[in-house]
């Protein structure tokens, strides 16, 4: 079973990727390096993560979970403008670079796609889910609407615009996004 993880040892592995990331960019970042900057063995990383990608996906993972609002803020039009607009401001403050790694990641080893899936997306998902399920209890979303289809047109509008970066993540973008799903939620 191995020794149980140390909080400390655990916060300071985390923080290295995400210094690494943030110094040298997604694809230099290794076990060696983090274990190095987080003055840990490899041993002690690799007993807990298979690869930097899972290393960096926790660290993710934990900031993702902060953008999740504790509380219900009685209508889904704040409840998704708040969402989104904590969402994109995550990724513009620095989370872009990544989130673009680990996507591209998750094209390139069929495993890692299974855990990013699994532990990344459907968390996302299943908290933006849980907003539309608050706006469908107070009878804000209309009969019939495809809830599912309202959370991939969320983040693949979000994921689209991360990728190409065709245009800016920003709050306005942010705005423009919640107008519109709340118009399709209202089934017009």
């Amino acid at each position: 079973m191995g020794r149980p993880r140390s909080e400390q040892v655990h916060r300071a592995i985390l923080g290295a990727a995400l210094e690494l990331l943030a110094t040298d960019g997604y694809g230099r970042v290794t076990m060696e390096g983090v274990a190095e900057r987080a003055g840990v063995s490899k041993q002690t990383i690799y007993r807990w993560w298979r690869s930097p990608a899972e290393v960096l996906m926790e660290a993710l993972n934990e900031r993702a979970a902060e953008l999740v609002a504790g509380r219900d803020l009685g209508s889904l039009e704040r409840n998704l403008r708040g969402f989104l607009r904590r969402t994109v401001a995550a990724l513009h403050g620095g989370l872009a670079p990544l989130v673009g790694g680990l996507m591209a990641e998750s094209q390139r080893d069929p495993q890692f796609a299974g855990v990013f899936r699994e532990q990344f997306l459907a968390r996302r998902r299943a908290a933006l889910r849980e907003l539309l399920e608050q706006g469908v209890e107070r009878g804000e979303v209309a009969a019939g609407v495809d809830l599912e289809l309202l959370v991939d047109v969320a983040f693949g509008t979000v994921w689209y615009r991360l990728l190409s970066g065709h245009a800016p993540l920003s709050r306005r973008f942010a705005d423009r996004l919640a107008d519109a799903l709340l118009a399709l939620a209202a089934g017009s």
